[in-house]
């Protein structure tokens, strides 16, 4: 049988995985601080005692898109938006921590500072537990603080201060639950220089018209290559419809 057959089976097994990728990317393009995922891939020439006509493709990297969303204002004391590189610390039901960008926060009825998914936010000192009866403020470094109107003069006083990451992008890895983590595990420091604005959202930086006609461009890659394993298999048909005659 040709080896075109084989050739081609290859291209539209990774071109169906990166159809995947892309539809869940623009699934994707409302979703806060979501980052693109990108698929990428290499041709590897076959090598044997024949002449070198073919090459199968292969998977080289599943990586990330970490280009900046747009910042959205919603007025919402409790949506940060990061407006330069960076994440949120959150914490994991195991004991670990992830990251996120995903700045749209919520309080307990204890004023415990959580996800929308109902993971702990870390701040400096641990979680951050905000006042339920006095009105607070968040700063562009993350410093929370509160308005004491009991005293005279007033006070301010410091409710906690999230803590702000920026480890490299290439030790980032994403889990299948879409929460960011370090690969070897380690937990990056604090980092000043990771600002954030208060009353703001980052949108998702999925492009939806780049990601349409990526789908398109796609569909036809892939009926390429359908196209090309019909061809092989009619090609085999006659060459063993050629030798049966001639048997």
């Amino acid at each position: 049988m040709d080896r075109l057959l084989y050739t081609a089976m290859t291209g539209a097994i990774h071109t169906m995985n990166q159809q995947a990728t892309t539809s869940h990317n623009l699934a994707n393009v409302t979703t806060t601080g979501f980052r693109a995922q990108v698929d990428s891939f290499r041709a590897v020439p076959v090598i044997s005692e024949g002449s070198p006509t073919r090459d199968f493709v292969v998977d080289a990297e599943v990586g990330t898109d970490f280009r900046l969303g747009a910042i959205q204002q919603t007025g919402r004391i409790l949506d940060v938006a990061l407006i330069n590189e960076g994440w949120l610390v959150i914490d994991m039901p195991d004991g670990s921590e992830s990251y996120t960008r995903h700045g749209s926060l919520v309080t307990t009825p204890q004023g415990l500072l959580q996800t929308r998914e109902g993971y702990n936010v870390k701040g400096l000192e641990g979680p951050i537990v905000l006042p339920t009866d006095i009105p607070y403020t968040i700063e562009t470094d993350g410093t929370i603080s509160a308005m004491d109107d009991t005293t005279t003069p007033r006070t301010v006083m410091v409710i906690g201060q999230l803590r702000l990451v920026n480890p490299p992008q290439d030790q980032l890895v994403r889990g299948t639950d879409g929460y960011f983590r370090m690969k070897d595990g380690t937990l990056p420091a604090f980092d000043p220089g990771v600002k954030l604005v208060n009353g703001s959202l980052e949108a998702s930086n999925v492009n939806p018209a780049e990601t349409l006609v990526n789908i398109i461009s796609l569909a036809r890659q892939f009926e390429l290559q359908m196209n090309m394993i019909k061809h092989a298999d009619e090609n085999a048909s006659r060459a063993i419809g050629i030798l049966t005659l001639n048997g």
